[in-house]
């Protein structure tokens, strides 16, 4: 199985329901890999939610992974009220300590690309899990709702402040 990591937007709340973009189209990865639009067409839910690719610290499931123009969507719940280890992950996620989503599957169609790294145009998602050090540079995060106005805030001074340094 191959693992893709992804920094990426996660949103979740106290129930753990959990979303995100799981796949940025347009831009590579950090190892210049390239997943199509339509490479996740035919996507078998539900997969597992797993912390770190660990097969054996399932956290819950992606039950929507749905293709829009910028990339992967995907939405799911942790097991929060079931499985000690998901509330722990969501206390993870909604400090901002557990930002980024990567995909685990089965190439099925691929080319390498010059310069390194393959544009993937077929593949079999197996799992998507939550992980500390995502793969993909492009993607922004946002972690829980409790944590999402404290980021954009931090984003918003930090553009301040490089505004005020120009001038």
């Amino acid at each position: 199985m191959e693992r893709i990591f992804l920094e990426t937007k996660i949103i979740g709340d106290d129930d753990g329901a959990v979303s995100g973009l799981a796949w940025k189209f347009g831009t590579p990865d950090r190892i210049g890999d390239w997943i199509e639009p339509g490479a996740f067409k035919g996507a078998k839910l539900p997969i597992p939610m797993l912390f770190g690719h660990d097969m054996n610290d399932p956290i819950g499931t992606w039950d929507v992974a749905m293709e829009k123009a910028d990339g992967l969507h995907i939405s799911g719940k942790l097991l929060v009220d079931d499985v000690a280890r998901a509330r722990e992950v969501r206390a993870l996620v909604k400090s901002g300590a557990v930002r980024g989503l990567s995909l685990g599957f089965i190439t099925r169609k691929a080319q390498a690309r010059s310069g390194g790294g393959r544009t993937i145009k077929s593949l079999e998602l197996l799992e998507a899990s939550l992980v500390t050090i995502p793969m993909h540079a492009d993607a922004k995060v946002v972690s829980a709702k409790s944590a999402v106005q404290a980021l954009q805030l931090a984003a918003a001074i930090n553009r301040a402040a490089a505004q005020i340094g120009r001038n």
